[in-house]
């Protein structure tokens, strides 16, 4: 890469300095709105696993209640965890789970108001929310080997992202 290339690639970037070094974003002078972001993904399991989940039967408690709160604390500290990540003010984290033949579905909505969005909230809900699922199930999911081979978290990704002006 040419030094020109290197400059032009660097000046859209908004997460480096002109350098190249990592950079948060400077947000000051950007006004306040309201937004909102909706992220879900999937948790694969057996149906056992699953009617167990539903019939609160696991071994260390209440699977869906724990994974609300992993949820909802892991949106309030999304920027401890993710580099570069502003710190914002969470006005509220809704969080929906779905139960499937051999899946637990989760939807968390978190909204705002400040400078910049709530997406990485919402996927740092979605994922440690399902983790903690898979945590709570795992002794259920193992296989003979101690392998998890119907365990799978797919399908994560924001699904809804909207911003309005106050």
């Amino acid at each position: 890469m040419t030094d020109a290339e290197r400059d032009e690639r660097t000046d859209r970037l908004t997460h480096t300095t002109s350098e190249g070094d990592a950079a948060m974003v400077d947000v000051g002078a950007k006004p306040d709105t309201a937004r909102r972001a909706v992220a879900r993904g999937t948790i694969h399991l057996r149906e056992s696993t699953v009617a167990a989940v539903r019939a609160d039967e696991i071994e260390k408690g209440d699977v869906l209640t724990t994974a609300r709160i992993a949820a909802i604390d892991a949106v309030k500290h999304t920027w401890e965890t993710i580099p570069l990540c502003h710190q914002i003010p969470v006005t509220n984290v809704d969080t929906d789970f779905e139960t499937g033949a051999d899946r637990v579905t989760l939807t968390v909505a978190v909204e705002t108001v400040g400078k910049t969005g709530c997406e990485m909230e919402a996927l740092q809900g979605v994922t440690t929310g399902l983790n903690t699922v898979w945590d709570m199930t795992k002794a259920a999911e193992k296989d003979e080997a101690g392998e998890y081979p119907d365990t799978a978290i797919e399908d994560v990704r924001v699904v809804e992202k909207t911003k309005r002006e106050l």
